[in-house]
């Protein structure tokens, strides 16, 4: 039981959860700074101008991924520092700033692994209509190559989209975040289809400026199902309950909505008998450019649910025991997550799959002594990996893991309220702490996975 030997091991980011300069260099307003400027919308009234303030210090914050021993480095680029207004005009500094951290990440000896779109939106394409709006394709692609041209020299792994059950569900259907709207359903479904064809066009812009060479993937979110027990006709159900809309789980968090339009080039049978006359006019045109050839299904883990068979051989949800273990944030912690979810995703869509995310929020605090002491992280991640390493087992291409999140950060609505990071951050002072759980990330890196069988 091992990983494999090239498996990359890293951490992630997102630009506006780290680099604060909000109105610096020329970049334009986000979303996310409308948001936040929204009374009652975000924990204590936090806002990512400032975050960890990454934009100044990322020679430092690469020293830190140098010393936890990272192979690569996930990271989003923000649009409203590209082009400022959403179109048009090209922001050269902003540029400048992403092919500094490129250059210095490589330098460090790590590979850069960039996110087209971690949800700051600028904030004219909002005013625009935003994802209710088709034009949006061509101006995601229009951002796609003023990034590309300039970082696809260095940059070889590339994602269109993060999570956009959450930019699209939770900003434009549930109200929670940016931009806070709140549409009905039809209005919703054609935002996830204009998604879908911007990712598409995206690709389109990718292959243009890099060929075969870049390696390109999309970043859905959602819990896995687990079955409850290890036989086929359990499996079975737990496969079908994961990619199947059912009862007990929104529309939104449903991933074959997203995921089979992109890696099968059509939206499942039972998706479809369900939104069909929701989806613009003309839908079906869209599909094969939806569907282009990328190369890895990115996904983002956390938790999990339990799925058991009723008497007709049906999927059931297994009710939560009193006492369920949570993470502070309130996730469930459920190991065999990273074993089911990666391997339901590559049987389905036969690409290598890449754990883009996966971590915990927790209580951290420095110490007397002057450390951050984070066992439960410690615990949770290798819980977690040793599934992984299951999924590997089991027959599944997976590709790499990437650790959420390299720094404490900006935790969208809830603020600086909860820390997942690998490194400590002092909001007030900027100071970094490595954290226990960063120095043992270390040894299981060096060890691709050895040192998960030593504790």
């Amino acid at each position: 039981m091992s990983f494999p030997s090239n498996f990359t091991w890293g951490a992630a980011t997102a630009s506006y959860q780290v680099e604060g300069a909000a109105a610096e260099d020329g970049r334009g307003r986000s979303i996310w700074d409308a948001f936040t400027a929204w009374s009652g919308k975000v924990y204590n009234g936090d806002t990512g101008l400032t975050a960890c303030d990454h934009y100044h210090r990322f020679s430092e914050d690469v020293g830190l991924m140098k010393d936890l021993g990272l192979q690569a480095y996930r990271f989003s680029v923000a649009w409203p520092r590209i082009i400022p207004s959403g179109s048009g005009q090209v922001n050269q500094k902003g540029l400048d700033f992403y092919s500094r951290l490129v250059d210095s990440v490589l330098e460090a000896g790590i590979e850069p692994w960039l996110t087209l779109y971690h949800w700051d939106l600028p904030e004219e394409l909002q005013l625009r209509g935003g994802w209710m709006n088709p034009d949006i394709a061509d101006r995601f692609a229009e951002y796609t190559s003023a990034v590309a041209s300039v970082l696809g020299d260095r940059v070889n792994h590339w994602m269109t989209f993060n999570e956009p059950q959450c930019f699209l569900g939770l900003g434009t259907l549930e109200g929670v975040h940016a931009p806070g709207w709140k549409l009905s359903r039809p209005d919703f479904i054609k935002s996830v289809h204009n998604s879908l064809v911007a990712h598409g066009r995206s690709v389109d812009a990718l292959r243009a400026a890099g060929g075969d060479r870049f390696k390109i993937g999309y970043v859905p979110t959602t819990q896995a199902a687990i079955p409850d027990q290890k036989t086929e006709s359990n499996i079975e159900a737990a496969r079908r309950a994961f990619f199947s809309h059912t009862p007990h789980r929104p529309l939104m968090w449903t991933v074959s909505l997203f995921t089979d339009p992109v890696f099968l080039g059509s939206y499942a049978p039972d998706i479809l008998a369900e939104v069909e006359g929701e989806l613009p006019r003309g839908w079906e045109r869209d599909l094969p450019l939806i569907g282009r050839k990328i190369d890895f299904c990115g996904i983002n883990l956390y938790s999990g649910y339990r799925v058991g068979v009723d008497s007709a051989g049906n999927p059931t949800k297994v009710p939560e025991a009193p006492g369920y273990p949570k993470t502070a944030i309130k996730w469930n912690v459920e190991p065999e997550t990273l074993r089911w979810g990666p391997r339901f995703l590559y049987e389905r869509y036969k690409k290598p799959v890449v754990i883009t995310e996966n971590g915990l929020s927790l209580s951290d605090w420095v110490s007397l002594d002057g450390a951050v002491h984070d066992p439960a992280r410690i615990d949770f991640t290798r819980r977690y990996l040793l599934e992984l390493e299951k999924a590997v087992d089991d027959g599944a291409d997976i590709a790499a893991y990437f650790h959420w999140s390299f720094l404490d950060n900006f935790e969208w609505a809830q603020g600086y309220s909860e820390r997942f990071g690998l490194v400590h951050v002092d909001y007030g002072t900027q100071k970094r702490t490595i954290k226990d759980s960063g120095r043992w990330y270390r040894e299981v890196i060096e060890t691709n996975g050895e040192r998960l069988r030593r504790d």
